[in-house]
């Protein structure tokens, strides 16, 4: 009895120190949100979002540093997704799950997701920038953060394709398709949604990343918009750091701006993956 005591007394315990952890860091988590609402809700305007990078604050703003991230992401879109899901697709339909070369496949891309983002940016700077010859420019760029999500999108595709019945394999199967013809018109439209998803999450992610767009060689100060994929550029979290990094209280500000944006992106992005998960799971219940 007593032994249960103690037990139950433990649960308790630990129940109470992991809300009042939870609870901490929310608390944290609101106060640092406040304090950037507070500094720079008041710079957000056209003015802001449509001007050029310049040395007055007053007339400073994040025109080409939205439309860096934007070009990045749209070729890393191009790049990740159609391998990440084939492979995806080929791991899970294709290859013979008792083979020791998969499990070791398996286990070493469920290990790269966890990899720092830094260390794909030194990958990508003796890849993409030395040895192929493409410079600090969209494309080195754009090459080095498909490297970074890769492993995301695969296990993603993965888990979505695990979430389909194998009733519905057997039954196409059953009536006469191929195993292609299976993939094609069974498994990826039932699996859309779980795909999807993971596309987007690792989107949101893309948008973040810093360090390893600063180890290729993206810029702190571009004032000009680029036109192609061997141009120079820079990304909103480079932009945030580099105006973070001056002493002037007034760039600090515009700072707060900066993350406001990438923020509201960041969480609009979520919010999507979450909606379409839960779309796609009362369609498959």
């Amino acid at each position: 009895m007593n032994n249960n005591k103690r037990s139950i007394w433990k649960d308790k315990a630990f129940e109470v120190f992991a809300i009042s952890c939870t609870l901490g860091t929310l608390l944290v988590l609101a106060l640092l949100l406040f304090i950037i609402a507070y500094k720079g809700i008041t710079h957000i305007n056209w003015t802001f979002l449509s001007s050029l990078p310049s040395r007055h604050v007053e007339k400073t703003g994040i025109y080409t540093a939205i439309a860096g991230m934007v070009s990045v992401l749209f070729v890393t879109i191009l790049i990740s997704f159609p391998i990440g899901i084939g492979a995806g697709i080929y791991l899970e339909e294709f290859v013979n799950k008792k083979n020791k070369t998969a499990k070791i496949l398996e286990i070493n891309i469920i290990n790269l997701a966890g990899v720092p983002s830094i260390i794909y940016g030194i990958v990508g700077l003796e890849l993409f920038v030395r040895l192929s010859g493409w410079g600090n420019s969209i494309l080195a760029g754009a090459f080095t953060l498909s490297l970074l999500i890769l492993p995301i999108v695969i296990v993603a595709t993965r888990e979505a394709i695990k979430s389909v019945p194998n009733s519905l394999r057997e039954a196409s199967l059953a009536m006469g398709a191929t195993p292609w013809q299976t993939i094609k018109n069974i498994i990826i439209p039932s699996a859309y949604g779980g795909i999807l998803t993971g596309m987007i999450l690792s989107i949101s992610r893309t948008i973040g990343e810093t360090a390893p767009l600063i180890v290729v060689g993206a810029l702190v100060y571009v004032p000009f918009l680029p036109e192609g994929l061997m141009d120079q550029y820079t990304v909103l979290p480079i932009q945030i750091f580099n105006w973070i990094s001056r002493p002037q209280q007034s760039y600090i500000s515009l700072a707060a701006a900066g993350i406001i944006i990438l923020l509201s992106i960041t969480f609009l992005l979520n919010g999507l993956a979450i909606y379409l998960r839960n779309r796609w799971y009362k369609k498959m219940h």
